[in-house]
């Protein structure tokens, strides 16, 4: 055999073997189940203490009763000792109602594309076990999008703003099926591509939508608190326009702004007409150091007027309060 023919047939092998190992688990089957890559680092790798650790942060989010049924939030995407505490206020709220899917939608913050995607394997892997994709609205989502939202075979990067709120999704709504979209443009053309093929998938079943967002990033602590004060103040208005101008302009900042604006359409075509700031922190008020801060919002989207059932079948009240949060 000539060197030529040698070296092809060794650069063959390699390719080979590097798909082998990318599209096989370990025992050799084709691997369909996302592994989790933050856990250990972002979020506890032990299933007792991680279960234990979000269940405390429950314990210790107070949540007024609302006037209303919610049909989605807005959750911080940190690492749990800065934004646990934060997250938990919206998924204690979430927690009262009973819903047929999760549909989570984050930003991508370490792969640029166009539109957004959706894992196309079967589910999630955490500690906590595995959370199943609900393939038949995945696909109705990626039909309607017009090619917008497409599938991809793997999901491998190192990216936080989904698999962070898969454990709370998993502690406080039991084994839902779930759809993971990544936002790669946040465009409002995007945007409404996304929210309109949701709307379409999901019209007539009872899912909860999930916006994975953290807001002003690496300012002082007063210009963080004002900065995100005028973003939340966009929300609750339920002005996505005014929202998305006011990020494309630099007045304030959300690394999940899309994720946001799609949520909030999204719940207002479900009938949600009210938007309540839940709990808000920063990373200064956990570290000490308030001179770079991120800050972090829970918010809860919901129908006024209609009575809200939590899981056990009682309507849940809870002593007002503002609520304690976490950060990056």
């Amino acid at each position: 055999m000539n060197t030529f023919a040698r070296t092809l047939s060794c650069l063959i092998l390699v390719v080979f073997l590097i798909l082998s190992i990318s599209t096989k688990g370990e025992g050799g089957e084709m691997d369909t189940i996302r592994k989790p890559i933050i856990a250990g680092t972002w979020y506890p790798a032990d299933p007792a203490r991680l279960r234990a650790d979000i269940e405390e942060y429950l314990a210790d989010a107070r949540v007024a009763a609302l006037d209303g049924e919610v049909v989605g939030i807005i959750a911080p995407h940190a690492g749990y000792m800065y934004s646990g505490q934060v997250a938990a206020h919206a998924y204690k709220m979430a927690q009262r109602g009973r819903f047929d899917a999760v549909i989570l939608i984050g930003p991508s913050h370490r792969a640029y594309f166009r539109g957004a995607s959706i894992y196309e394997g079967e589910g999630y892997q955490t500690p906590l076990g595995i959370i199943s994709i609900d393939r038949p609205l995945a696909e109705k989502i990626a039909t309607y999008s017009g090619g917008v939202v497409s599938f991809v075979p793997d999901d491998r990067l190192p990216e936080n703003s989904l698999e962070i709120q898969v454990p709370f999704i998993q502690v406080t709504l039991g084994p839902v099926p779930f759809v993971p979209i990544l936002m790669g443009t946040q465009d409002m053309g995007t945007c409404r591509a996304v929210a309109d093929a949701i709307m379409r998938a999901v019209r007539g079943s009872g899912v909860l939508v999930v916006a994975s967002s953290d807001f002003s990033h690496y300012h002082n602590y007063d210009r963080a608190v004002a900065m995100d004060s005028a973003a939340l103040g966009y929300i609750e208005k339920m002005d996505t326009e005014g929202f998305l101008e006011g990020i494309e302009k630099g007045r304030y900042e959300a690394c999940g702004a899309g994720p946001v604006v799609v949520a909030t359409m999204v719940a207002r075509a479900m009938g949600a007409d009210t938007a309540k700031i839940l709990a808000y922190m920063n990373s200064g008020d956990i570290t000490g150091d308030k001179s770079g801060v991120v800050g972090y919002a829970a918010v809860a989207f919901y129908k006024k007027g209609i009575g809200i059932t939590d899981r056990k079948g009682s309507t849940g009240d809870e002593p007002d309060a503002t609520g304690r949060g976490s950060a990056p």
